[in-house]
């Protein structure tokens, strides 16, 4: 599973997400849009979502922090 996720410094769900996959064990590159000099702009173009954190899996975006843990409630966020 390759797994990437958008976040900012300042972001809580950011955080949330990151400690989730943690907790899964799951790998992932973290890509921070703020030490990149990136806008929101770049972000919707990468990933069809304006917020932090975007989160792609297998090269398809399913959205934020909450898109993701229901993808973990249903089971599905697994290796």
């Amino acid at each position: 599973m390759n797994i990437i996720i958008y976040t900012a410094d300042w972001c809580i769900y950011c955080d949330n997400a990151k400690r989730l996959l943690n907790k899964r064990e799951l790998e992932y590159v973290e890509i921070n849009i703020e030490e990149k000099g990136w806008g929101r702009g770049k972000l919707f173009e990468l990933t069809g979502g304006r917020t932090v954190p975007q989160i792609v899996i297998d090269d398809t975006p399913i959205g934020g922090y909450e898109d993701l843990l229901k993808l973990d409630t249903s089971g599905k966020l697994k290796i």
